[in-house]
């Protein structure tokens, strides 16, 4: 699509409008944001859309599209599917070598189990190596109990940062501001560093890992939006 427009707008109910005209979902419902710093943030995008519309460049309306289109209609099975990372959570998988990895693992990790032990009154099982093995079915219970209880809006920004890291323990960290967003990316990435240092890093794997930590900022920038 080519730009049409000239000058974008918020309007009193936090609708993007384009020349006097409420921007749409896919789906057709005006693009309504709960804040007014989600609101403005959405907004400069559109005004930073050069000839034509690149989805790509323009995160936060993607993600407020699925929160309007795809989470509010039913959130319930959104969420129990992000909850289900629960049950085999990053952090809870152990290296059983070398030890250098082992320490760095438990000193990143292990405050971060501790926080989510202590805030949500469960239990983790540790688990050495990669065979899955169930962690307390209380513990899935508990942290799907947090998930429910999230809006869909919520529920969009947290669902790149639980399937980048691949862990909920860290997504509802950086939710509760737990952990700052450089810290639950570099515990994500602690297997992954440890291994660059040791025989270097391919660059398709950087490119890689440059795209997810753009889709990354964008979840966390959506987040601290929703908070004003």
């Amino acid at each position: 699509m080519k730009r049409f427009w000239k000058q974008v707008d918020v309007d009193a109910d936090r609708v993007v409008r384009l020349d006097d005209r409420p921007v749409r979902t896919p789906g057709r419902t005006p693009l309504a944001l709960p804040t007014p710093a989600l609101a403005e943030a959405v907004a400069e995008e559109w005004r930073s859309v050069g000839e034509t519309v690149d989805p790509r460049a323009m995160p936060l309306t993607g993600l407020a599209n699925a929160a309007i289109d795809r989470i509010a209609v039913d959130p319930a099975p959104f969420a129990a599917g992000l909850a289900r990372y629960a049950e085999s959570d990053l952090l809870c998988y152990r290296a059983d070598s070398p030890p250098e990895l082992i320490a760095r693992q438990d000193a990143v990790w292990n405050p971060l189990l501790d926080w989510a032990r202590d805030r949500y009154d469960v239990h983790f099982t540790l688990v050495t190596g990669i065979m899955h093995q169930p962690q307390p079915e209380a513990t899935v219970a508990r942290l799907a109990q947090a998930v429910a209880a999230l809006g869909a809006f919520q529920l969009a920004a947290l669902s790149p940062v639980v399937t980048i890291t691949g862990s909920l323990v860290l997504a509802l960290a950086l939710l509760e501001g737990a952990a700052d967003p450089d810290a639950v990316w570099t515990a994500a990435h602690v297997d992954e560093d440890f291994q660059a240092e040791q025989w270097g890093e391919d660059y398709l794997a950087l490119e890689a890992r440059e795209a997810k930590r753009r889709e990354f900022d964008a979840a966390v920038g959506f987040l601290k939006a929703l908070g004003g």
